[in-house]
């Protein structure tokens, strides 16, 4: 961390008035969680749990009830012996990890600050995933997007002149709106070759949904928020050909220890957000990320209004091995 943060300083003194952009990947709070000593020292050895650490998985899929058996069973393979006091390391290891990363964010915020560009620099502060350790009694994010805990990324942002200090928005956005939202910010052609959305109003304080729903993937698994409604879709060749899903109301279980996915009651709601990730489908897979870019000068390449591709007849695609070929 103290080494990126070096190279970031080093890079932002380099560029003199020139605009930049960078972005500055931090490894914690990755395991291995070893912060340095100090940020160690600020937690108590007796903290507190997450209050679902001792949850009944059953209601969860098999692999999720797995992954909890596999923490169940490191008792007494390691120090501290007991998982709970084990759990409670870990636990202590991914705050201070965290609190580490803090303070680096803290060192390069001070330098934008004594070099002048604090005030014209747009700051971006996220992570790959949510936070996960020993929630559920799980020691990691393994399971993958069973949870709430691992789709809500943290998201902070900074405009100068444009995000009001301590604004909090809970409508819907995903980490492919970055590429939109810095394109718009910095008066900059939009690109042609990404999805995502411009989420600008939000950073000026506004509260309008800039999208119907948000969408979390994982290989084998899709991940849809809409109102206050959670759906995990599993592909039924991961359980043998079962239907197995999960159906979450956040508004009144935020922590998730109904799944609604099997009861009759809520069956509609379980085809309405299928019907919802059958139109992200189509949508998202008519191409729109491929190089050369749509409006590449060789190329003839009609896109629809919304700027993919747009299925007209004679427009053809083939993908093989991961290379894209226009016939």
């Amino acid at each position: 961390e103290g080494w990126c943060v070096q190279q970031a300083c080093d890079f932002i003194d380099g560029s003199g008035d020139a605009p930049f952009c960078m972005q500055v990947s931090l490894p914690k709070p990755h395991q291995c969680y070893t912060p340095d000593a100090r940020f160690w020292e600020m937690y108590p050895d007796d903290l507190d749990l997450p209050e679902t650490f001792n949850d009944d998985p059953s209601q969860r899929p098999a692999m999720f009830q797995e992954a909890v058996q596999n923490f169940q069973q490191l008792q007494g393979q390691y120090q501290p012996q007991d998982n709970e006091s084990l759990a409670r390391r870990i636990w202590k290891g991914y705050l201070a990890c965290i609190t580490h990363v803090d303070h680096a964010l803290g060192l390069l915020m001070d330098h934008l600050e004594k070099s002048g560009q604090a005030d014209r620099t747009i700051v971006i502060y996220h992570s790959d995933h949510g936070a996960y350790s020993t929630r559920y009694g799980l020691f990691e994010k393994a399971p993958g997007i069973c949870s709430e805990s691992v789709c809500r990324v943290p998201y902070l942002w900074h405009v100068p002149g444009m995000t009001p200090a301590g604004k909090t928005c809970e409508q819907l956005v995903e980490n492919i709106d970055i590429a939109a939202t810095i394109t718009g910010l910095c008066n900059i052609p939009a690109m042609t070759t990404t999805d995502g959305k411009n989420i600008a109003p939000l950073l000026q304080g506004k509260d309008e949904p800039v999208r119907q729903m948000a969408v979390t993937e994982h290989a084998w698994s899709k991940s849809i928020r809409w109102e206050q409604w959670r759906l995990v879709h599993y592909q039924p060749d991961m359980f043998e050909g079962k239907d197995v899903g999960e159906l979450y109301d956040l508004k009144n279980d935020p922590l998730e220890r109904r799944n609604l996915y099997h009861d009759p009651a809520s069956e509609h709601l379980v085809h309405q957000g299928r019907q919802l990730l059958l139109q992200w489908l189509i949508d998202t897979t008519r191409p729109c990320t491929v190089w050369p870019a749509p409006n590449w000068p060789s190329m003839k390449y009609d896109l629809a209004p919304d700027g993919k591709e747009s299925n007209k007849a004679g427009v053809k695609l083939r993908v093989t091995r991961g290379q894209l070929a226009y016939l």
